[in-house]
């Protein structure tokens, strides 16, 4: 199965040549600064399964440990990956020409969510990260 997605200008595009690792939802305040959304859905594909097909998107440190990746033409942000020995590529759902494709499975960072910001889904949720080994 392939993913396919890009920005909103079409400038910068990708490609996912293999099932996802993991998929949620983040309610941490970076991404909530980073997207403009009171929640970013994202998949996680390793990252020998991910790669550019057209463009070269910016980068932004958005924090110690990582950065976000968007096109600096339209402003898209698409994805977010650890700035060293990264394994996976989180890539933002609404991204994908597809978004059907994938189905998140738990919230993370839920003790940042915007009180205001109705989740009626029966999901697990983390106050922080999910816990290592934590299967869900």
């Amino acid at each position: 199965m392939t993913f396919n997605g890009g920005c909103a200008c079409e400038a910068v595009r990708f490609s996912a040549t293999a099932q996802p690792t993991d998929a949620g939802y983040c309610h941490c305040r970076i991404c909530q600064r980073s997207t403009g959304a009171p929640v970013l859905a994202w998949v996680s594909f390793q990252t020998q399964n991910f790669s550019y097909t057209r463009g070269v998107p910016a980068r932004y440190q958005s924090s110690k440990h990582g950065h976000r990746e968007f096109c600096s033409n339209c402003g898209t942000q698409i994805a977010y990956r650890d700035s060293h020995n990264a394994a996976t590529v989180e890539v933002n759902v609404g991204s994908l020409d597809d978004s059907a494709q994938v189905k998140p499975r738990y919230h993370i960072w839920y003790s940042s969510r915007i009180p205001w910001f109705d989740v009626s889904d029966n999901l697990p949720r983390f106050d922080g990260p999910k816990p290592q080994g934590k299967e869900t």
